[in-house]
Parts: structure tokens; sequence; C-alpha cells
């Protein structure tokens, strides 16, 4: 009888003890924040429907449903030029020259929770091509996503067209900038709810710094990834070595929604650049020495998306673009 008794008296006695330990050890485990908590409520699964088809806009001509698989297009018959025909905002450089081919180079972490990566391309400057690194950028508005810019030959010439903001991407020439620009879409990460969710399949992420992650590796097949001049990949569409591709019609619904220019930040970024003579480009070397820009980039304020008009050139805010 005395030891059921006591065997009694320590069974609570145990659990006391059991739930103090508890108690201690998440005293000394950080909890989830609301935004990691929210982030991992919502994070999709790693298979199934790809979660950056959103970024894609509406296509309702039956070619079939954003984030499919797909290939890209021969170019227009006829000799038209798609990158006029309301795809894209007004060229802003032009050169008689080729781009260099697209370096392979490392993305720095992403610093903060919503910041968008925009991937380096070549510039043309006072001594030709130079290289503006890549960078993460603070969208000017929640929701924004970033079309980049590209090379275009046509007529002989090569036409840079710049990139801009929107809901959804645009069309960037069917170049493969990499991160999650394949050349058609993105599939770096997507918005839900006010947050950006950040694939760790093409991003470099810092579980320290962002919360938001999930994994999903895009069945992608594009014809675009061709390797040319001793393996480097192709930076501008069109001529007898760059990209053969053509706009989709989601990609020209994503242009005419609103929109708004690069900002003031990303402008100013570039011209910073073109002053560095290590940026560019060499005959035997096309290897800038900044590939990629480890300090981000912050928003301008006060950006409105606006639907362009059939001139181009979408968006208002305060200060200037190029």
């Amino acid at each position: 009888m005395k030891s059921l008794s006591r065997l009694a008296l320590c069974i609570p006695v145990a659990l006391v003890a059991i739930l103090c330990l508890t108690a201690s050890h998440q005293k000394l485990t950080p909890g989830l924040t609301a935004v990691q908590a929210a982030g991992q409520a919502q994070a999709p699964p790693d298979q199934g429907p790809d979660p950056a088809a959103v970024n894609q806009a509406p296509d309702t001509t039956g070619q079939g449903p954003a984030g499919q698989s797909y290939t890209t297009e021969a170019p227009p018959a006829g000799g038209e030029n798609p990158d006029v025909a309301g795809y894209t905002e007004q060229p802003t450089e032009e050169a008689t020259e080729p781009p260099p081919p697209l370096p392979d180079y490392a993305q720095p972490p992403a610093p903060d929770d919503g910041y968008i990566w925009t991937p380096g391309y070549w510039a043309w400057g006072p001594y030709g091509y130079y290289w503006v690194p890549g960078v993460w950028v603070e969208p000017p508005y929640a929701g924004g996503l970033w079309t980049p810019g590209y090379w275009g030959f046509y007529g002989g010439r090569y036409l840079f067209y710049p990139g801009h903001w929107g809901f959804h991407i645009g069309w960037y020439g069917g170049i493969n900038y990499g991160f999650g620009y394949v050349g058609f879409g993105y599939e770096g990460g997507y918005w839900n709810g006010g947050h950006f969710f950040y694939n760790r399949v093409y991003n470099n992420i810092n579980g320290r710094s962002v919360h938001n992650v999930y994994s999903y590796r895009a069945n992608v097949r594009v014809n675009n990834n061709v390797r040319v001049n001793n393996g480097a990949r192709p930076s501008y569409r069109g001529g007898p070595n760059g990209v053969q591709s053509q706009p989709r019609t989601s990609e020209g619904n994503a242009y005419r929604e609103p929109t708004a220019p690069r900002m003031s930040t990303q402008v100013q970024h570039e011209q910073n650049y073109s002053t560095q003579r290590g940026q560019y480009a060499a005959p035997g070397n096309n290897r800038p020495a900044t590939t990629a820009e480890t300090r981000p980039l912050h928003a301008d304020s006060h950006v409105t998306p606006q639907v362009r008009s059939s001139g181009g050139g979408g968006g208002s805010r305060s200060g200037g673009h190029r």
C-alpha cells in the first residue's frame, strides 16, 4: 500500500516537472513572428499547380492557361517588329553592334521581405556597352512586379526597351536573365495577401531576413536558352544569333494594364555604373567588375500606376525618368 501511495504521489509531480521544462524551452526558443506564421500558413506545397502563374495576365485567346509549359514561337512574318507593336516601352538607346552575352553571376541574399530582384543588363554608354548590375529593389507599390528591359534587333539596329513595373509580367524579349526570369513570366515568387512569397529554387534566401518562402521548380521549356560564343547566353532578341521569340497575348494584356516606368533610383543606378570603366565590355573580356549590387534600392514615393496612352509610358510619380 505504501508503494502504491508513493507511485500515486510521483505521477502528478512528474507532470508538473514536464510542464515546467516545456515552458522553459519555449522561453529559450523564440516563437514565430506574425509574418512567419502567416507565411507558413499560406505557403503553397512544393508540388501541384505553379503558384507563380498568377504573375501572367489572363489570356482569353484559348492558347491555354497561364503557367503551363510552353515554347516560344517564331518571329512575326513580313518583317514586323513586335517590340513596337504595343508590348514594350519606347526604346531609349540605340547601337549598331550587338550587346555581349549575359555573364553568369551570383545573386546576393534578399535583404528583407517585399524586395524584388531586378536582373542585370547591358546598357550603352560613352565607351560602348557597360553592365548594369542586378539589384534587389523595393517595389513602388504593393503588388508591383518588374518586367526587365531588353535589347532587340530590327532594321540593322539594336534598340534597348527599358523595363517597367506592373501587376503582371510583360514582354522582355524572351531573354533568359535567370533568377526566375526564364524568358516568359516570372518564377521567382508571387504576391499573396499583400506579402511577397519567394521561390528558393530561383533566389538566394536568407531565412533571418525573408520569411515567406516556398520551393517550386517550374516545368518550363523554352527554346531561347541557346548557347553561342563559347557557351554564353545571348542578351538580345532577333538577329542571326539572338533569341528568336515572339510576344504572347498575355504579355500584351499585361502591357495594357496600369503600369509605371522604372523609378529614379533605378535610373540613377544605371547612370552610376556608366562612369566606371571596369563595367565596360572589352575585346576578349566581357566580364564586368561588378555583376550584382549588394545594397538594395529603395522605392520612389508617390508612384501611381496608370494605363498608358497610345504613345507608351504609363505611370506617374514624383521625379523624372529617362
